[in-house]
């Protein structure tokens, strides 16, 4: 079983450090939970995010995003979603947000170009309140609200984007703290392989972490001594399962530092 490191606030009081980070109270240190579901994980392994059983595929360039919904209820003025707050990262690694207002099925550029894209989230909504549709960001011909190429969705009902993957910003390193995975079918004697991958830049995708379940069951893993990642290196969690078709959710939690703080 994990420890917990406890540290003294300003007011004189013990708290678990890691509640301090969240509070905001460390300075130059974030906090991250990263989380997201496969529906369709086949015998290789896959990403576990919304685009089924296939490896995430990562843009080779910083590029402008087409944010799009498959529902034409999701636009500044309908019941849906109205605006998005999208995050990721630029050319150079370094964090970059905006807010977009929705089109409904029909595109809308981001002004910033992404080399990396962290999350989407629902920021307004009409009567609804909930996006009425699956919500996109990619690149390519949008057909019906879908992109050509998604780099990130919004499942219905969720009002964030759901992946298991995530790049360390410039600048920082980060240090993953757990891990788990959690297989949704309960079909008798499948068996789902986890892991947890890390790829420094310009290097390849590394198992860190792995771990074998039966359906059904989760699987959660605490570090000790966190898992050290360099600035701008990909954390991704992948799954495969003995049978195709399984359900699997992965996630992480994250502590990144500046590289400067004293």
């Amino acid at each position: 079983m994990a420890t917990t490191a406890w540290s003294i606030t300003q007011s004189g009081r013990y708290e678990p450090f890691e509640l301090q980070v969240a509070r905001g109270q460390i300075s130059w240190h974030e906090t991250l939970f990263q989380f997201g579901t496969n529906l369709n994980v086949g015998t290789s392994f896959s990403t576990l995010w919304p685009g089924g059983g296939t490896l995430y595929s990562y843009p080779s360039a910083a590029t402008v995003l087409k944010i799009s919904a498959a529902n034409a209820n999701d636009t500044v003025a309908g019941t849906g979603a109205r605006t998005v707050l999208v995050n990721g990262l630029d050319a150079n690694y370094n964090e970059i947000s905006e807010i977009v207002s929705l089109n409904g099925q029909t595109a809308v550029n981001t002004v910033n170009s992404y080399l990396r894209f962290h999350y989407m989230a629902v920021l307004t909504a009409g009567s609804g309140e909930t996006a009425a549709g699956i919500l996109y960001a990619g690149v390519g011909t949008v057909t019906s609200g879908v992109p050509a190429t998604i780099y990130g969705y919004v499942p219905l009902g969720y009002n964030i984007s759901e992946q298991a993957f995530w790049t360390v910003p410039a600048g920082y390193t980060a240090y993953i703290t757990s891990c788990a995975w959690t297989s949704a079918n309960t079909t008798a004697n499948i068996v789902v392989t986890g892991s947890l991958n890390i790829r420094p830049l310009n290097g390849v995708f590394v198992t860190e972490s792995t771990c074998k379940m039966v359906a059904g069951n989760s699987f959660n893993r605490h570090f000790d001594t966190a898992v050290q990642v360099s600035e701008k290196s990909d954390i991704e969690m992948r799954a495969a399962s003995s049978t195709a078709g399984s359900s699997v959710t992965g996630e992480f939690n994250v502590i990144y530092i500046l590289n400067d703080a004293a």
